[in-house]
This record gives structure tokens, C-alpha cells and sequence, in this order.
């Protein structure tokens, strides 16, 4: 276990950057999908339901239940509030930005001799935002961020030479400014490395910033059919496209006030990008069998995902009568692969769901309301990374193993988690007024990171003259771990993150 944190630690061998890590599992699969203000304000309790376009991106067989054709736009505000906790010591920050839910058409079945209809759809929908802010300090005299250089150094016996030109977005960094420092034998040969931080004198103050942005979105082209409104099924073929940028500065300042004990601060700035596209597909049934009962079942595939991944990086560091103040920038190592490409499989899903609509009849507007649940599995710890070839088909066998141990930490690292949606209407016409909650519990397999993700939610709809009007709020409470960085000799330090994050949603719509 120690040999893969530490492959994910340094990840930065001869003439190539390696970005991907352990936490991009939980980007891409763990956090609560928009929905339309109508899907939100159940929880997104849509699976069995049907009859919304977010049905595309829950259960495909819920599109059955049109019988006209509808456009419909989402926009939403989001505001972050976001505390945390790092060694005792607490710091808050805010981050807000716009978000698009589901927005696009669907082409209502009409039904026909067989009593039979289908139903198509096509639109996109920003599923997560990474619009965020991170930041938390505090004192630590257990262990530096130097020690994973340190660490990569040892654990590879790297030469002097491959010290300062092999790993130029980590070790070489630390090594060009001395953070990490060589040490000699008796004969004045090289005899390993050490670090100049002095952990050990409990005045190291740790601070780490990190602004977010981008968005994961899916264009979804999906198609149901309803049997006598009796069984209908469904499919969604779907384009996920994933944005994400990461601008990260992580500092260590000596605080003691001892200008002569050659450290006084480091300073290390990352400048990381994440473009992908990728293909998945879901399958739904929805079988009533009575009338106002509706059970449905979905199974959501891995997403494969082609990703192009651009990184860079730079240190400063001041180590006083030492070598004072240094500056190093990966674009100065002309052997830095900058840009990486590879290519990942995410989470399947599977979702269980069931509906009870109160005076189920073929008109809706005579309908009373409803009450609606979800539950799905996500298998997070099936999520794989890999090697993706050029374009004649070749792969770099000395990869192999990086992917091997990087899936394996996965593996090791999370676990299947479940995730529950249940909400509620009542009818007033032409008004609706509707409640709902979600909880998506944790992805690690450790008990002691303590994370999971809670919605609750309200909101009214108004339908009248082929249109219709949702508004709704959806206030989410999200605990997660960070941590800043790992080695492999000591416990791991991490930040505890708490985020309250409100969703003001409204959809538009109209039936033709």
C-alpha cells in the first residue's frame, strides 16, 4: 500500500507529468447532478416518475409518459460557503457563479392502433459545477509537503542529475531552490537528501488556496417507449464533456522569527487544466402494475472518457544564509511534457425507484400529486485510469505499471456508496407545491474521512396555456476531506471541508 500512495505522490518521472490522482474519482462521480427546478425540488426523486427531461439522466423510460412536445431552459445561481478545518485551525471562504440545468426538447409519442407510443428528447445539462474556492492554514510540527520530494528522491536513488532535471513539475522544483538539499558521505560523495524545513521546531505554518472552475455537462439524445402505459423503457445515448481548471498555491512560512536557521518560507504555484469528452449510455424500465404504482430500474454505463491534461508549475524558496532566495518554473526543463493524455472508465450506477401518484388518470392536470423515491448504487472503487495509445495503436509498456498501481490505490482507497432521493407534490391548479431530500453517502472505504453529501429542497410550479413556470431552492450541505499532500512514513494530514452550497433554479417550458 505504501508503494502505490507513494506512485501517487510524486507521479513525475523522466520527461513526463503525471496529474491524474486518487481525488479526481470523486470529481467525476460523487456529487448531486442537476436536475430541472422541478427534478430539484423533489431531490431529483425522478427515476420512477418520468414525464421531465431530467429523466434522460436518471431513468430514459420516464420520456414515455409524454404526449406532447415541450422545450424547456434551466437557468440557476449557485452561491459556496465553505468552512474548514486544519489542525485546529479554521478559515472560511465564498464562491459563487451560474450554472445551466437541463435545457433542450422533447418530442411527445402519440399514441398509436397498438395503444402504444414513443417519445424522443435531446438536451444538455450541466450535471456538476467546479466553481469553488479552498482555503484553510495551520501550524504543523509533524511533516512538510518537502517530504514527498524527499521521498521521491530516496525512493527512486535518484543521481544528482536526474534530481534536477527528471521531475520538473515536483522534486526538481524542491531541488533547484533547495528546498531539498543533498547530503554527502566522508569522502564527499552523495549519500541522500534531506529537507531544510525544520518541522520539528512547531512554528511551520501551512496554507493552501485553491480556486476551481469548469463544469462536467452531457448532451443527451435519448428515446422511450410506453406500452399501453403499462411498461415503458427507455435508453439515453450520452456525450459528457468535462472543463476543469485548478489554480493552487501551497505555502510554507516559518514563523519562529529565527532568521538564521536557513528556512523562511516556500512557496509552490500549479497551474493544472482538464479538458475530456466522453460516451456512456442508460437504460430504464418503468412497469406499473396498478395504476397510481410505478417502480422503475436503470442502469447508468461507465462513461469513457478521453482526457487532455496540461499542467505547469513554479517554486519559490527562501532558505536565508543558505542560498537565499531561489526560483525554479517546470517551463524551464526542457524535457517537461506539459501536456498528457489519457483516458478513464467511471462509476457504473444502478437505480431502484418507485411512485405512487395520488388520482393516477390520463389528464394530468386532473392529477393530485405524487410521492416519489430513489435509491442507487455507485461503484466507486471501479473507476479505472488508462493508458490511452497514439494513433497508430502503440502503448508505452513502462506505463503499464504507473496505471496498474494507480487503479490499485483506487481500488483500495474507495468503496460502493449508496445514495437516497425521496420528494414529494401536491396539486393546486394551475399551482404545484413540492419537497424534497437527498443523501449521498461517503466513497471512502476509510471510516476516518468523513464525508457525505445531504440536499434538502423546495419549491412551486405554475402550468397554464401551454406553459409552465418552476421555481425552486435547494440548499446542500457537503463534508469532504483534502489532503494537502501524502507520504508514505507518517499519517496523512488532511483538512476537513465543509461546504453549504445554495442552488436557485427556475425552468422554463413550453407544450406545442
Amino acid at each position: 500500500m505504501k508503494k502505490l500512495l507513494f506512485l501517487v505522490a510524486g507521479l513525475c518521472v523522466v520527461g513526463m507529468s503525471f496529474a491524474q490522482s486518487p481525488d479526481d474519482v470523486v470529481n467525476n462521480a460523487w456529487f448531486i447532478p442537476n436536475g430541472t427546478a422541478r427534478s430539484n425540488a423533489i431531490g431529483g426523486a425522478i427515476g420512477a416518475l418520468g414525464g421531465d427531461i431530467t429523466s434522460s439522466y436518471v431513468n430514459p423510460a420516464g420520456l414515455g409518459f409524454y404526449r406532447t412536445n415541450e422545450i424547456v431552459i434551466s437557468p440557476a445561481f449557485m452561491l459556496n460557503n465553505n468552512s474548514a478545518d486544519f489542525r485546529g485551525t479554521g478559515s472560511k471562504i465564498n464562491k459563487s457563479g451560474f450554472l445551466l440545468g437541463p435545457t433542450g426538447a422533447v418530442i411527445g409519442g402519440r399514441i398509436n392502433r397498438s395503444n402504444s407510443s414513443s417519445a424522443f428528447s435531446i438536451s444538455v445539462n450541466q450535471l456538476a459545477s467546479y466553481n469553488n474556492k479552498t482555503n484553510y492554514k495551520g501550524l504543523n510540527d509533524y511533516s512538510s509537503y518537502s517530504e514527498q520530494y524527499l521521498e521521491q528522491l530516496v525512493g527512486d536513488n535518484a543521481t544528482e542529475n536526474e534530481a534536477a532535471n527528471n521531475y520538473p513539475f515536483g522534486a526538481s522544483l524542491a531541488y533547484f531552490t533547495y528546498l531539498i538539499d543533498t547530503t554527502l558521505d566522508a569522502t564527499g560523495n552523495l549519500s541522500g537528501y534531506r529537507s531544510l524545513v525544520p518541522v520539528g521546531n512547531g512554528s511551520i505554518q501551512q496554507q493552501y488556496d485553491a480556486v476551481t472552475g469548469g463544469g462536467l455537462y452531457e448532451i443527451s439524445f435519448g428515446f422511450a417507449n410506453n406500452d399501453r402505459d403499462k411498461f415503458l423503457w427507455g435508453v439515453s445515448i450520452n456525450v459528457p464533456f468535462s472543463f476543469y481548471k485548478q489554480d493552487l498555491t501551497y505555502t510554507e512560512t516559518d514563523l519562529s522569527g529565527d532568521e538564521h536557521n536557513n528556512f523562511a518560507y516556500s512557496d509552490f504555484s500549479q497551474h493544472h487544466t482538464i479538458n475530456g469528452i466522453g460516451l456512456n449510455a442508460r437504460i430504464g424500465v418503468i412497469f406499473k402494475p396498478i395504476n397510481s404504482l410505478r417502480l422503475g430500474l436503470a442502469f447508468h454505463t461507465p462513461s469513457f472518457m478521453n482526457y487532455s491534461d496540461d499542467l505547469s508549475a513554479s517554486m519559490t524558496t527562501n532558505t536565508e544564509d543558505y542560498a537565499g532566495v531561489q526560483t525554479s518554473n517546470s517551463s524551464d526543463f526542457p524535457n517537461a511534457a506539459s501536456q498528457t493524455n489519457y483516458n478513464e472508465l467511471t462509476p457504473y450506477k444502478i437505480v431502484a425507484s418507485a411512485a405512487y401518484v395520488l388520482n393516477e388518470v390520463a389528464n394530468v392536470k386532473a392529477q393530485k400529486g405524487f410521492v416519489s423515491a430513489d435509491i442507487e448504487f455507485v461503484n466507486h472503487r471501479g473507476s479505472r485510469f488508462l493508458q490511452q495509445s497514439d494513433g497508430e495503436g502503440y502503448t508505452d509498456p513502462s506505463l503499464d505499471n504507473y496505471y496498474g498501481s494507480l487503479n490499485d490505490v483506487i481500488k483500495s482507497y474507495y468503496k460502493g456508496n449508496i445514495n437516497v432521493r425521496i420528494g414529494g407534490e401536491l396539486k393546486f391548479s394551475p399551482l404545484a407545491v413540492r419537497l424534497g431530500a437527498a443523501y449521498y453517502g461517503s466513497p471512502y472505504k476509510d471510516n476516518a474521512l468523513k464525508a457525505d453529501r445531504m440536499m434538502i429542497a423546495g419549491g412551486v410550479g405554475y402550468r397554464k396555456y401551454g406553459m409552465f413556470i418552476d421555481l425552486t431552492i435547494a440548499q446542500m450541505f457537503n463534508k469532504d476531506v483534502n489532503f494537502p499532500y501524502r507520504l508514505l512514513d507518517k499519517a496523512n494530514t488532511f483538512a476537513t471541508l465543509k461546504n453549504n452550497r445554495t442552488n436557485v433554479m427556475l425552468t422554463m417550458g413550453f407544450k406545442f
